[in-house]
């Protein structure tokens, strides 16, 4: 009898030490998404900014505009300017338009001076004449054109600048420019920004990543592509578990990172390896999980 009592407590050690194996991950470490801040690209007043943090876009979309009154105005005025040169090259090409005519008359007149020359019913000066009249004609398109081209670079110069204008006009609309999640906001309505100032920062946490630290010895038990088991706290003695893939394994080693290993495993050299994992919405950037192989 005591000797059965004996084995059956064997076996539940033996059970029980099994479990703690077989319950065991592999490697720990955090999650943590790509983020980014978007800034403004113009200086002025924030007239709305619609967003708040833990807001999900799906998609591109205006979130927020920066004054652009004194660029509407700015552009206006080179409206105005550029009809002014427009009017200005209309008048030019009239001009050109009447001495083409001019010239085209005195070609006529030179063909039948010519043949009047030739039958003698004309003297050279009448010829010289013509001759001349064309050249004159000639040099004041020449001249005309000359001007007109001067005004056109005037035309294209203003053109320029108002494409610059538009470009800071388009610039004052503030995007989320993809499918992303508002992480913090760091400014309001009617504050004043620079370029370059900080107005949110966002993330797309339709999947993060999985950041953990495994062993040399672990490492050829890795490979990228590879689907393992992601774990996750469910409750105090139960866990969530989700599917990863490999993504990502540092070719160089380092001591395990301070904050989540004990004294004893910081001075251990590790790998780091990315776990790519789709967000059912438990997953939050810094939440620690497990792996398993």
């Amino acid at each position: 009898m005591r000797i059965t009592i004996i084995i059956a407590i064997a076996l539940v050690f033996l059970t029980s030490a099994c479990n703690q194996n077989n319950n065991e991950s592999d490697a720990y470490g955090n999650f943590e998404a790509t983020e980014y801040t978007i800034s403004a690209e113009n200086s002025g007043k924030i007239l709305f900014l619609d967003i708040q943090e833990g807001d999900v876009f799906t998609k591109a979309e205006q979130v927020g505009l920066i004054d652009t009154s004194q660029l509407f105005f700015q552009k206006e005025q080179l409206q105005a300017q550029r009809k002014s040169i427009a009017s200005g090259v209309k008048n030019i090409l009239s001009r050109i338009a009447v001495y083409q005519e001019q010239l085209d008359i005195l070609k006529k007149d030179k063909i039948r001076i010519d043949k009047m020359f030739a039958d003698k019913a004309a003297t050279s000066k009448q010829v010289d004449d013509i001759n001349g009249n064309i050249l004159v004609v000639q040099k004041q398109i020449k001249s005309v054109k000359t001007e007109n081209a001067r005004v056109l670079g005037d035309l294209e110069n203003v053109n320029r600048k108002i494409d610059a204008l538009n470009d800071l006009i388009e610039k004052s609309k503030i995007y989320v420019p993809e499918t992303a999640t508002v992480l913090e906001k760091y400014r309001e309505v009617y504050e004043m920004v620079n370029v370059g100032t900080p107005l949110f920062k966002l993330a797309d946490l339709r999947t993060l990543d999985l950041r953990v630290y495994v062993s040399g010895d672990q490492l050829s038990r890795l490979k990228i592509g590879m689907e393992v088991n992601v774990l996750i706290d469910k409750n105090k003695e139960e866990n969530h578990t989700l599917k990863g893939k490999v993504t990502w394994i540092s070719s160089q080693s380092e001591f395990t990172p301070k904050i989540i290993q004990t004294k004893k495993e910081r001075v251990k050299l590790v790998y780091a390896v990315k776990i790519n994992v789709v967000n059912d919405g438990h997953l939050k950037i810094g939440m620690p999980g497990e792996i398993r192989f």
